[in-house]
């Protein structure tokens, strides 16, 4: 079953559990599976708790389900998941503006949702929703009456943010920074800067995409890729940008008196 049958089931029953123990009338239960926990032990209790259909990867759970509900059968639980969140977001063409780095990301979140709210319908990411559970679930919040979308994105492992940008398909994207934090999964700054970067390389496979850029950081400025427009920020008002039209400057204080 591929994302788009997946995604049909959502669309006749639109509201998705990971929680065996919430288990909204019609919903769908999905069962994540961790190091510590395994959803697909707990799939037909939700099924029986009001669940309208539930997916699991475990193919002896599967065959042992004998109901009258809906069990769909994946090989990751957890990219189906992330699969239909992405189709999810497909159905709308708005801005999404993607947010990730070492330190900063809610905050950066926060203003950026609060500025963009004087203008703009806007939904963001709640708290830390930020991992590869957390995004999906920002994204099924989707709906017709928001204008933008601001999406959070944490990692903790290369190829992190590059699953989650890979299902969320920013518009336009922003790395706070990069520094020496993780270090047990990336194993080294240089792990860092790549996995964070990963954002601005999937933001340049797509035309017409915008990564927002500060000209002050040299790890960042060092993987500025091509075929994405670039627009630049710096806290130093007489900085040259490099060659671009698009620099934000702070604002001279001789212009604000």
């Amino acid at each position: 079953m591929d994302s788009k049958q997946l995604y049909a089931i959502y669309r006749q029953h639109p509201l998705i559990t990971t929680d065996s123990r919430e288990c909204p009338e019609g919903s769908i239960f999905i069962a994540l599976k961790g190091d510590s926990f395994d959803g697909n032990q707990f799939a037909a209790q939700a099924l029986d708790k009001g669940c309208a259909a539930a997916i699991v990867s475990d193919e002896q759970v599967y065959n042992n389900y004998h109901g009258d509900k809906l069990m769909v059968l994946v090989p990751d639980t957890l990219q189906a998941f992330k699969d239909m969140a992405r189709e999810h977001r497909r159905l709308f063409d708005i801005p999404v503006v993607g947010i990730t780095g070492t330190n900063g990301k809610t905050t950066t979140k926060e203003l950026v949702r609060t500025v963009l709210a004087e203008r703009y319908n806007v939904m963001a990411t709640e708290g830390n929703f930020n991992n590869d559970v957390g995004v999906p679930k920002t994204l099924f919040r989707l709906n017709s009456e928001h204008e933008i979308a601001v999406v959070e994105m944490g990692a903790s492992h290369p190829g992190d943010i590059k699953t989650l940008a890979e299902t969320a398909e920013p518009t336009c994207g922003l790395i706070t920074n990069v520094g020496k934090a993780h270090l047990q999964g990336f194993g080294s700054l240089d792990g860092v800067i790549h996995t964070k970067g990963e954002l601005y390389d999937n933001l340049a496979t797509r035309p017409g995409s915008v990564i927002f850029i500060n000209a002050d950081n040299e790890h960042l400025m060092g993987i500025l890729p091509e075929g994405v427009q670039p627009v630049f920020y710096t806290r130093d008002p007489g900085k040259d940008c490099p060659g671009r039209d698009y620099c934000l400057r702070p604002v001279p204080e001789a212009a604000l008196a």
